[in-house]
């Protein structure tokens, strides 16, 4: 059956001299495996089409719980800032992978509509830790671990003075005992990353030390109670050690 299908390239795979192997998240499909025939060849019509990143209408040739293969692609948006630019580049590459894995263990559509809401962001230059941070704790959901951000993860006040990756979450002054305070704007605004729509973010004015103590949680967080382990990762930390 040939259809169109919304999507974004997630993951990429050899297959043979001159073709490849596509994860394809899609918007209501789920991943779906699409071989890409000769795509790697000079002359191929599909050679622009077949790299992580590309968000696109894609006709294929569909066949449901099998390998489909692809006939053409209609790029939706080329992402054309985050493709000049290392930083953004290193922040969308970790997005996908994170995404790939977060998918494989929820399977839940609504991940498709987050991580290309984030992209775009990206691509128009919003900041791509604030975003990526977002999210990376909305996703925290989706894994079952997230964070408790609604009052103290001890004994439940609502006057919370810091948090801990550790014991999972808020922590007020009564039940705080050993845990570095973090500025108060730091404690908002992980709550404000979780329920924040992002598409309809139009600015972010964040200083620079809130950014850095938001995302050293959520870095911590995801080391401790989700398993994942992913390069990209690695290589952003390694970026953001050389900014700091």
């Amino acid at each position: 059956m040939i259809t169109n299908i919304e999507g974004i390239v997630l993951n990429i795979k050899n297959y043979g001299d001159t073709s490849l192997i596509l994860d394809i998240l899609t918007a209501d499909r789920g991943i779906i495996g699409v071989m890409a025939k000769g795509c790697k060849s000079l002359k191929s019509n599909l050679r622009s089409v077949t790299d992580k990143l590309t968000y696109a209408t894609f006709t294929i040739y569909y066949k449901k719980d099998k390998l489909s293969i692809l006939s053409e692609a209609t790029v939706i948006n080329n992402f054309s800032n985050i493709k000049k630019d290392i930083e953004k580049i290193s922040y969308a590459s970790f997005l996908l992978d994170l995404t790939y894995q977060v998918y494989k263990q929820c399977e839940n559509n609504d991940l498709y509509n987050l991580l290309i809401s984030a992209l775009i962001k990206i691509n128009d230059n919003f900041n791509p830790l604030v975003i990526t941070n977002i999210i990376e704790l909305k996703y925290l959901d989706y894994l079952g671990v997230m964070p408790n951000i609604d009052g103290c993860i001890m004994c439940g006040s609502k006057n919370v003075i810091t948090l801990s990756s550790d014991k999972g979450g808020y922590l007020c002054k009564n039940c705080r005992t050993i845990e570095p305070l973090v500025d108060k704007m730091t404690i908002k605004l992980i709550r404000m990353y979780y329920y924040v729509d992002i598409n309809k973010i139009s600015k972010l004015d964040i200083d620079k030390k809130i950014v850095f103590e938001v995302n050293s949680f959520i870095d911590d967080y995801y080391d401790r109670y989700t398993g994942l382990y992913l390069k990209s990762k690695t290589f952003l930390r390694q970026l953001l050690d050389k900014i700091k």
